[in-house]
């Protein structure tokens, strides 16, 4: 596809785009800005990524990747392939977000936080709702948060700051800042300072951040 910049998207400089890669799609009876994206992006084949949504620079895709309008993503974010982000999310620098993830609209994701693959978060109680713009606005990940794969994040729940979400948990509640969490439902088990490496890499896991 040409790199040049269209009535639909603009791309910042030095962009690597895949084969099959479709930007700018305008959703039906919309009217929206372009896609913005920033310097040095990396986007794999058949992604696709609507207008509305502002992407800061070195971000990069898997393959099969779909992104729709008003969405605001920082810079240095990764997305895995076959990951869904639906519209008008917040996503904040330097967070991961592995393969075959799901996430729903207004769903608000802070800088630096890592998600496995396969994580599903839910955002409304008792689908449908014909008050879905509002019930939905529910979900925020915080600052530094870590999500094992397999995950589901239901409705109305937020992730604490610095945080583990253990795999295979179902999150139903509020987790807290600096602590590991898992089970169905998810509960709290220890500290994040109580946990220790089995292979003795480290004294303490994730030891190599800077804890805020």
């Amino acid at each position: 596809m040409s790199t040049k910049p269209s009535d639909r998207f603009v791309l910042g400089t030095n962009p690597s785009i895949g084969d099959y890669v479709v930007l700018g799609v305008c959703p039906p009876g919309k009217a929206l800005g372009k896609l913005i994206i920033g310097d040095n992006a990396i986007i794999r084949s058949h992604s696709v990524i609507y207008t509305g949504t502002k992407i800061g620079n070195d971000f990069q895709t898997g393959h099969g990747v779909l992104i729709r309008e008003g969405n605001i993503i920082g810079d240095n974010v990764s997305i895995g392939s076959h990951t869904v982000i639906e519209r008008e999310n917040r996503i904040g620098n330097d967070t991961r977000i592995h393969s075959n993830c799901f996430i729903p609209e207004f769903v608000i994701i802070e800088d630096n936080v890592w998600i496995g693959p396969c994580v599903t978060i839910l955002n409304v109680l008792h689908p449908p709702c014909p008050r879905f713009e509002d019930c939905a606005r529910s979900v925020h990940i915080r600052k530094n948060a870590k999500i094992g794969g397999n995950v589901t994040i239901g409705p109305r729940v937020t992730i604490g700051h610095n945080s583990l979400i253990g795999m295979g948990s179902v999150v139903t509640a509020d987790i807290p800042d600096n602590v590991l969490a898992f089970g169905n439902p998810a509960r709290v088990v220890k500290p994040i300072t109580q946990l220790t490496c089995e292979l003795d890499y480290f004294q303490v896991p994730y030891e190599w951040e800077r804890q805020q």
